[in-house]
């Protein structure tokens, strides 16, 4: 059996290379996440009828072997299921499995979704096994609150599949502009049985204006029997349909009990009448590079342009950071991303560059990404820039 090397961008790190930062950046900002990674009922009124598209991925990191991502969509009455499976190049030069997950949507009726997801992992032998499964389901009342319970259960060491947390969520509306989402999320306590080991609370306001503000605090045991506060968590959205400001405040604890505010992001996204998109996200921080004042500095801005005609989109966006040696000289330019969307007949050719600048001021070519869509592009929307290639 060939051994299997597994890129650098797919091995987890405690601390994150300015590469792997740069690169799990532009993946967030830029690219939407996968359906099939994630738990998300699909839209029963997105479409009526039958469809399926696939889409695969190629990257190449530096000198890391590549990786391929290959993924599939499929809708047949009420039952939708993704999957997305990644492969990693072998020493044999054959792309062996490394993860695969397949998410099933099933629309039981009008108040009601019931959403599957199964995890393989490759085993010693080579051979695809479930590892995790995890299984949700949501439900309207009449009154439109709404009720999420979801379990995760992972498989030991013979393949017996334990329940190793479970979540229940409770979304009321207080008023007609407020809604208050409460969740309690339970864990394995090691005796066999569930322990809860967080609450949180969020509550969404909506004012006028397409203005939106959310408050979510999380609660965490605090050893005694009872619970104290984690983090507290306040966004606020505003948008007139051409540009849209959100800014999001952090704060957590001091040993007194007392908040006190660690970070911020602030983005902003706009629309020209021409149809060009721009964006820009600061994330602001205690501990910014360069600094030991303990002040928010800013820690990273992220600029994106967007340019949209019949025949494709061309994307740039580029990561300034302050030097950590002299911050006070103001952010530089880091990093850089170039991704050029073609379109070719009913789905999508798209190329993404990365280059990030070395100690000396250049710079080099550290990722290339192919990607080909048999998904329609997605219509173009007034009111936020949207990624490419969103099926």
């Amino acid at each position: 059996m060939a051994l299997l090397k597994l890129p650098v961008h797919l091995l987890p790190s405690p601390i994150d290379s300015a590469a792997g930062v740069l690169l799990k950046l532009i993946l967030s900002v830029v690219l939407c996440a996968a359906t099939a990674a994630s738990i998300q009922a699909q839209d029963p009124q997105q479409s009526s009828g039958d469809e399926s598209w696939t889409k695969t991925t190629e990257v190449a990191v530096g000198n890391a072997d590549p990786s391929r991502t290959t993924e599939s969509h499929s809708k047949s009455g009420n039952r939708t299921v993704d999957t997305q499976k990644t492969e990693v190049l072998g020493l044999n030069g054959q792309y062996q499995l490394f993860s695969e997950t397949e998410t099933e949507t099933i629309q039981v009726d009008a108040t009601a979704t019931r959403t599957i997801v199964r995890n393989y992992r490759r085993d010693g032998n080579g051979q695809r096994v479930l590892n995790q499964v995890t299984e949700e389901e949501s439900r309207t009342a009449a009154g439109g609150d709404v009720r999420r319970e979801r379990k995760t259960s992972n498989a030991d060491m013979n393949g017996k599949f334990q329940v190793v947390q479970r979540e229940v969520a409770d979304t009321k509306k207080v008023n007609p502009g407020t809604e208050e989402t409460k969740s309690t999320v339970y864990a394995a306590d090691g005796y066999g049985g569930l322990a809860q080991v967080q609450q949180t609370q969020e509550v969404k306001t909506k004012g006028g204006d397409n203005n939106v503000a959310v408050k979510n605090t999380r609660l965490v045991p605090d050893g005694n029997g009872k619970w104290k506060v984690s983090t507290v968590t306040e966004k606020t959205i505003k948008d007139d349909g051409r540009n849209r400001t959100t800014e999001e405040r952090v704060s957590s604890p001091d040993v007194n009990g007392r908040l006190y505010e660690n970070s911020r992001t602030v983005s902003k996204e706009a629309e020209t009448a021409t149809g060009e998109k721009t964006s820009t996200v600061e994330t602001y921080s205690t501990s910014s590079p360069g600094y030991t004042d303990g002040a928010m500095h800013l820690n990273q801005r992220v600029t994106t342009t967007q340019k949209k005609d019949s025949g494709g989109e061309l994307i740039e966006q580029q990561i300034e950071q302050p030097y950590a040696i002299s911050p006070s000289d103001g952010p530089k330019v880091t990093g850089r991303t170039k991704y050029v969307v073609k379109y070719a007949g009913r789905g999508t050719q798209q190329t993404k560059t990365v280059e990030e600048r070395d100690l000396n001021g250049n710079f080099n070519v550290t990722s290339v990404e192919t990607q080909k869509s048999s998904a329609p592009p997605a219509p173009p929307k007034s009111d936020a820039p949207a990624p490419p290639d969103k099926p």
